[in-house]
């Protein structure tokens, strides 16, 4: 099969990280690339491909030629542009989140069901390894009945993110394009607690914003909690008011047979690990984390994320973070956010 043919919408940093993860697949060739920004503004010196200032005249265009999409823009704009993306018949791969509200999802899956097209989701802390070591001896019972789960994500986001050269950010903290800090900042690690610990309900939460009145149109920090319907209960504690750089992302587990807490600032480390005959065996280092210069985000692991694009499309594995997984994440969100009316 001849290579699969990408091109990506958005050009900031997260959409010139999927720029190279293609170029760095040899079974993956770029065929496009689009921002609203000018293309001299954009610093592009090593992605070579046509460039558009316009999402549908690219499609227009290169539509009949491209198998996937990546969806790389600010987060109110996701849907709009998978669905536009659908129309032409390609497959989409879309940052997090997948949309912010559960019917825009929902209607590209619906959408995605009828023109055959898969939607891809960007989940990449789901093949970090101690995210998939907590996982497996949670789902195989080494734990034992899970008792307390405390998830703590402590980050910095401070004026060098929302403003650029004295002017405030387009889209960043508003509540039309960003959606809120679960939604920008924190959705992987909803993502990784719903991943491991399935669903959660009897929802209660709380929200401030400490630092960000003059920068953002919501919460910098918030305190959840809720009870897994599997068992057990949980809380979820956030914040992007830390001073200077990022603090942690962690889960700790309060369990029948140990106790266990993932962390570092990235979830990239197992920190402690005390569980009734078992013994910790090392696990393979985690990726750094995606460095933006004055701050910096989840573990770099996009090239997994390629990988498995590439391995669906040529038939040779399952999809590992599908649209209805996207869905659930949002749905979530949006259940916790509910707790603000």
């Amino acid at each position: 099969m001849s290579k699969i043919k990408f091109a990506v919408i958005g050009c900031g940093h997260i959409g010139k990280r999927h720029a190279s993860m293609v170029q760095l697949n040899g079974e993956c060739e770029l065929v496009a690339i689009c921002d609203t920004a000018s293309l001299d503004s954009l610093e592009l010196e090593n992605i070579t491909a046509v460039f558009y200032s316009s999402a549908k005249e690219m499609l227009e265009k290169e539509g009949a030629f491209l198998d996937v999409v990546c969806i790389c823009t600010p987060n109110g704009s996701h849907f709009r542009l998978a669905d536009l993306c659908l129309d032409f018949n390609t497959h989409v791969l879309i940052e997090k989140p997948m949309a912010l509200t559960q019917k825009s999802c929902q209607d590209l899956i619906d959408k995605s069901v009828s023109v055959n097209k898969n939607v891809f989701c960007v989940m990449q802390n789901r093949y970090s390894p101690p995210a998939k070591w907590l996982k497996e001896i949670v789902h195989t019972g080494v734990l034992g009945d899970i008792y307390n789960v405390q998830v703590n994500c402590y980050w910095n986001r401070d004026d060098r993110y929302y403003f650029k050269d004295g002017e405030k950010h387009p889209w960043k903290g508003t509540n039309d394009l960003d959606g809120g800090t679960l939604f920008t900042q924190f959705s992987h690690f909803v993502d990784l607690m719903y991943w491991i610990f399935g669903d959660i309900e009897n929802i209660q939460a709380k929200f401030n914003n400490f630092s960000h009145k003059h920068s953002i149109e919501f919460e910098d920090s918030g305190l959840v909690s809720f009870n897994f319907v599997n068992g057990g209960m949980g809380c979820l504690n956030y914040s992007t008011a830390v001073l200077d750089t990022n603090l942690e992302s962690s889960i700790t587990v309060i369990a029948e047979k140990g106790t266990v807490k993932v962390g570092g600032q990235y979830m990239n480390e197992v920190e402690i690990c005390n569980v009734k005959d078992y013994s910790f065996i090392e696990l393979p280092a985690s990726n750094p984390a995606n460095d933006y210069g004055h701050y910096k985000g989840s573990a770099n692991n996009h090239p997994y994320v390629f990988e498995n694009v590439v391995d669906v499309i040529k038939g040779r594995k399952p999809i590992t973070t599908n649209a209805l997984e996207g869905l659930k994440v949002v749905e979530l969100i949006e259940r916790i956010y509910a707790c603000k009316k």
